[in-house]
């Protein structure tokens, strides 16, 4: 069939999926979203997304774009310092952090931190050391960590576990590992969260991991803008598509839909410490 032949792409609004999903992480203060992010917030609420998680890249990311959610009530927060940007993570960006945690009660877990080897740019053992620093804020917070972790697993595990994170409550963001890998995560009790890539015919490693997760240990993302589900691969990604990714894990835990995207949202709402999710997400403190 070729490509002007093609059926449309189906849309969100077709899964019809009731208001209790929760996207885990998202960046909708990017400038991605510039130009239609109170539509596409509107929309998310329409799919059935009734929380989103936005991550700020750091305490000036935070300071900067955070009012821009005052009216949506909806978006719950969690602020980090990425190894991407290591070298931004100095005593005063650490303190800045602690005071805007101690400040507003949306902000909900630190991160994304962790490390990150795709990139040879980074220096590892910066990396580390940021890492270890927004480890101990988080454990004085009492609050906990959302991890990256690309192309490290096994350094990043060996960090955590020497910071005394093993048994406590950690999520890992964006899970793309195979089942050994996710067997290692529950293990240490941790929690598992799911971006759209499960959804990639190709990527079988992931789908066995999800098969043999336990649901109680799941919760879905979008990591907006970027990794967007089938069938909108390669486009921009936002919170409302979040409803395909369901739609792959379902497929894979062999359950209906609908049961899915309750049970994760559910199990995001008590990992986040957030309210069970209401028809009005106006109603929210």
């Amino acid at each position: 069939m070729s490509k002007k032949n093609k059926p449309p792409r189906p849309e969100p609004e077709t899964l019809a999926l009731p208001p209790c999903g929760v996207d885990s992480h998202a960046h909708l203060d990017m400038v991605d979203f510039d130009a239609d992010r109170e539509e596409l917030m509107d929309r998310a609420k329409a799919c059935g997304v009734a929380r989103t998680g936005n991550v700020f890249l750091g305490p000036e990311a935070y300071r900067k774009n955070h009012a821009m959610f005052r009216n949506r009530p909806e978006i719950f927060f969690i602020l980090g310092v990425h190894p991407g940007n290591a070298d931004q993570c100095t005593d005063q960006a650490l303190e800045a952090m602690r005071q805007a945690f101690l400040d507003d009660p949306r902000l909900k877990a630190v991160g994304e931190i962790g490390l990150d080897y795709y990139w040879d740019d980074h220096p590892r053992d910066l990396q580390e050391r940021t890492f270890r620093a927004q480890l101990t804020l988080t454990a004085s917070l009492g609050v906990a960590p959302v991890i990256h972790c690309r192309d490290a697993f096994e350094d990043t595990l060996r960090v955590l576990v020497d910071e005394g994170f093993s048994g406590r409550k950690l999520l890992w963001h964006c899970f793309g590992g195979d089942a050994d890998q996710a067997r290692t995560l529950l293990d240490h009790g941790w929690h598992v969260s799911i971006p759209g890539p499960v959804s990639y015919a190709k990527n079988e490693a992931l789908q066995r991991a999800v098969a043999m997760i336990p649901l109680e240990r799941l919760l879905l993302e979008t990591d907006c803008p970027y990794l967007s589900a089938e069938p909108w691969r390669g486009k921009r990604n936002h919170p409302a598509l979040l409803s395909f990714t369901a739609q792959a894990v379902a497929r894979i835990k062999d359950m209906p839909v609908d049961a899915l995207w309750a049970a994760t949202g559910q199990n995001a709402c008590a990992f986040f410490g957030l309210p069970a999710p209401v028809s009005e997400p106006e109603d929210l403190p």
